[in-house]
């Protein structure tokens, strides 16, 4: 059967802009977030604009990527930071072959232009639609096809990624490029708000206190091919997707399922398509929201699918919820993991929450070879899971 590489994997996080930093950062148990209110606290340079005011809302905290606005943006000129971001995450890619099929994942584009156009014009403009990313992206890259979006909430690029590796697998595709990426604005920051997932202190997943989320934003690229286009570019497979496995519990507008029974089945496909059972699983990255409903239903999924000893993480405490790039993020993470064994502890937990204390630590710990599980959830009972596992020198 043919076999998914990652070729090329690439990040950008209110971290820093690669995937090493990422990954140093959470061993060195770094924060990414930063009080909105308060321009110059680290990593949140003087001359970064403030986004919007968040006294309105629940939490002034998130996971900003900084200097990120355009100095030449203004009412005048709008435009979505959908494409500032995008523009930074291509220029940490290598060379695309034209040919090259396109997958964007995003939950709202540039939603953050939303306040502008209502109050300026009629006029939807470039940018706003989510449609508007793969064409966009596409153009950059001078790719010969547009792609595609998708948008599956928290999911998103998970699902892309499964898609992705599904299109290669069954021989469709030789190389497929996810680009996934979602930016904090206000009309997303306001609609957590709302719903009361917003912490009003930076989120501690899993900890028994935990308060909420926090927002954050984020991208990543990541380049899959087959073998046979791997070795033609002479390039060193940096990790495998193996499996994949995407479900839906239809329980709840906004709520997982309690019994996590649409995680469940994502992961059990994802093992399936593997050909491993749970037990070969030696670490897993969660999507751990830091939100009541959301940590209780995937401690109920670890507790009841795998061994008490199984080690688990999140890192929404450090980077914040990324949103729609939370998914390819974490995947390109799981690369890391694979080549050190060494898994990140998980920023903001203290307290154990029923059922976290043989599962998740605050210290970064070490973990025996074999495949890592990489899991996500969103909205609208939405759950996808992969298993990446080492490429043989």
């Amino acid at each position: 059967m043919t076999q998914v590489y990652i070729a090329e994997a690439a990040t950008i996080t209110a971290l820093g802009d690669d995937l090493d930093t990422l990954y140093q950062g959470l061993i060195q148990k770094k924060s990414g977030l930063t009080h909105m209110s308060a321009p110059g606290l680290p990593g949140h340079p003087e001359s970064d604009p403030p986004r919007f005011d968040t006294s309105p809302y629940k939490s002034p905290w998130a996971g900003l990527i900084p200097n990120l606005i355009p100095k030449e943006l203004s009412l005048e000129n709008p435009a979505p930071l959908i494409f500032s971001l995008a523009d930074r995450l291509l220029s940490k890619l290598g060379p695309i072959d034209p040919s090259t099929c396109l997958i964007t994942a995003s939950t709202k584009a540039g939603i953050d232009l939303l306040p502008t156009i209502t109050q300026n014009t009629a006029l939807l403009p470039k940018g706003l639609l989510v449609s508007s990313l793969p064409i966009y992206i596409s153009q950059k890259l001078g790719l010969t096809r547009p792609g595609f979006n998708i948008s599956a909430a928290c999911a998103s690029s998970t699902i892309a990624l499964a898609k992705g590796a599904a299109m290669i697998k069954s021989g469709r595709e030789t190389a497929v490029l996810v680009c996934a990426m979602d930016v904090v604005s206000e009309f997303i920051f306001s609609g957590f708000s709302a719903l009361g997932a917003m912490s009003p202190d930076p989120a501690a997943p899993f900890d028994k206190n935990r308060k909420g989320l926090t927002m954050g934003e984020g991208a990543a690229g990541i380049l899959l091919m087959n073998k046979k286009k791997l070795n033609a570019g002479k390039r060193t497979g940096l990790a495998q997707i193996s499996g994949w496995g995407v479900a839906n519990d239809a329980s709840h507008l906004t709520a997982p399922a309690r019994d996590g029974i649409g995680l469940k089945l994502a992961i059990k496909k994802a093992c399936q398509k593997a050909n491993i059972s749970f037990s070969d699983i030696q670490a897993i990255n969660t999507h751990g929201t830091g939100t009541r409903h959301n940590d209780e239903m995937e401690l109920t999924v670890l507790k009841d699918l795998f061994d008490p000893t199984i080690m688990a993480n999140s890192i929404k405490g450090a980077i914040g919820h990324t949103l729609g790039a939370g998914g390819a993020i974490e995947t390109a993470l799981c690369i890391k993991l694979l080549k050190t064994r060494i898994l990140p502890g998980t920023l903001g937990f203290m307290e154990p929450a029923p059922g976290a204390q043989t599962i998740i630590s605050s210290q970064a710990r070490p973990f025996g070879k074999g495949p890592v599980l990489t899991m996500n959830s969103g909205f609208g009972g939405t759950n996808a899971a992969l298993i990446l596992s080492g490429v043989a020198p």
